[in-house]
């Protein structure tokens, strides 16, 4: 459906560029039609972007082909220079996107045999009528919230859900079962929101928040975190008593994760476990002293992951979801 009406309001586009063109009287009304349609990105902010680097290009263009027009003459050699100069500026200032628009424009001069202020104003507003009406297109484009909340809500689903397994997995001497699949799911809903949260930047011209995309590299460092934690307790040999309380610990991160809190809470309980721990008597034995190194380390890891919610949150106190 979506690609439908994309289609639907590409044709549409480029047939009222041509019209408005045609009423104009313009020469060559139907290039005005092909601008538009190579006008048309995927988001506003790309659009625009792509507009005014094309602007450019056209001015650059047009004084270069004036330049080889004049000393060569209208004929294919000429042209033949003026584009392989052309090419090379618009590979040199990343215009790449505009050679074959501007270029075809330029042909005109070549088959007026001239380049008068007349002929040259005629091109000028074909781009113009052109890119317009492809900016115009896409300024219905708006944020996809919703679907950002669902994509995100998605990520946040999967990270408990490891956060779960964990709690499980981690009293259980035998973790042969324990697999990590869930982080390639994980991984590519990550991937998906990280793509909605990138458009919806771009179709927010007037605007420079960047929550969204915030929010996923939040995630996204939990997510290397988690990682972590996993190979942790897969490789732990030995259950110290502590184990249990590792666990209920998870348990209860998995219980207050979600977008709105500020694991204020959740990070005081870590920290009052991690000096608990660091004042318990020494192990007796290397498999336990080995054991508990590693339960201190993931409730280290923890930490850092309550951490980079805590300072998201903290740094984006004026931001409302």
């Amino acid at each position: 459906m979506e690609t439908f009406k994309r289609s639907f309001k590409i044709s549409i586009a480029a047939v009222l560029a041509i019209v408005v063109a045609d009423r104009l009287g313009l020469n060559y009304s139907a290039t005005a039609g092909i601008i538009t349609v190579l006008s048309i990105q995927n988001t506003k902010r790309e659009t625009l972007w792509t507009a005014l680097k094309r602007t450019a290009a056209l001015c650059c263009a047009f004084l270069l082909a004036a330049v080889c027009f004049r000393i060569i003459g209208y004929n294919i050699g000429a042209f033949a220079v003026f584009l392989f100069f052309f090419a090379l500026l618009c590979f040199r200032m990343k215009w790449a996107e505009a050679l074959a628009m501007v270029s075809v424009l330029v042909t005109h001069f070549l088959s007026e045999k001239d380049m008068t202020g007349k002929i040259v104003l005629n091109e000028i507003l074909l781009f113009f009528v052109g890119t317009s009406f492809g900016v115009l297109v896409n300024l219905h484009l708006h944020r996809k919230k919703h679907r950002f909340e669902m994509l995100s809500d998605e990520v946040d689903d999967q990270i408990k859900g490891i956060l779960h397994r964990m709690s499980e997995w981690l009293l259980r001497e035998d973790r042969e079962a324990y697999g990590s699949g869930c982080f390639a799911a994980l991984e590519d809903a990550l991937s998906k929101a990280r793509l909605c949260a990138i458009e919806n930047y771009d179709n927010s011209v007037l605007s420079d928040d960047t929550y969204e995309i915030d929010y996923i590299e939040m995630r996204e460092e939990q997510s290397i975190i988690l990682r972590e934690v996993y190979e942790n307790i897969k490789g732990l040999a030995y259950l110290p008593q502590q184990a249990i309380q590792v666990a209920a610990l998870i348990k209860k991160i998995e219980e207050g994760y979600h977008r709105e809190n500020t694991v204020e809470g959740l990070l005081a309980k870590t920290d009052a476990f991690l000096s608990r721990m660091a004042t318990r008597p020494l192990p007796q034995t290397r498999e336990e002293f080995e054991a508990r190194a590693v339960l201190f380390y993931i409730l280290k890891q923890l930490r850092n992951m309550l951490k980079l919610k805590y300072d998201f949150v903290k740094n984006r106190q004026d931001y409302r979801f």
